[in-house]
């Protein structure tokens, strides 16, 4: 009898790792969402934002937490600012880079160039 109570919790427990780790589904353009920094960032979007959230369970106060903004489907010309944690997507070059303290996603941060604004192109 005891074999039920414990199945149902893995299940609830695997269902639970399943919709934290999901790429967002059906992001409109320009939505941004809210992810912890253990999920890779979905083709087509990129990271826009660090930060700490305990919801993220580390023990220390590590960038663990990003936000990341959906641009495909974005029209040719969009200009928008991202961190440099992740590459920027096909049809989307680099006008310049700069330094921002809301991109910093390493423990031990450095005042290089750590962000992007990119643009739409085709």
């Amino acid at each position: 009898m005891r074999r039920l109570p414990s199945a149902c919790l893995a299940l609830t427990g695997t269902a639970a790792m399943f919709t934290l780790t999901a790429a967002p589904a059906q992001a409109a353009p320009g939505d941004v969402s809210t992810s912890c920094a253990s999920v890779l960032t979905p083709a087509g979007h990129v990271d826009v934002s660090w930060g700490y959230s305990s919801s993220c369970g580390t023990q220390s106060f590590s960038p663990n937490i990003k936000q990341i903004e959906q641009l495909t489907g974005l029209p040719v010309g969009t200009v928008v600012n991202a961190c440099a944690s992740t590459y920027q997507p096909t049809g989307w070059i680099q006008t310049s880079s700069y330094y921002t303290s809301s991109c910093v996603y390493s423990s031990v941060p450095s005042f290089s160039h750590n962000a992007w604004q990119l643009k739409r192109v085709y």
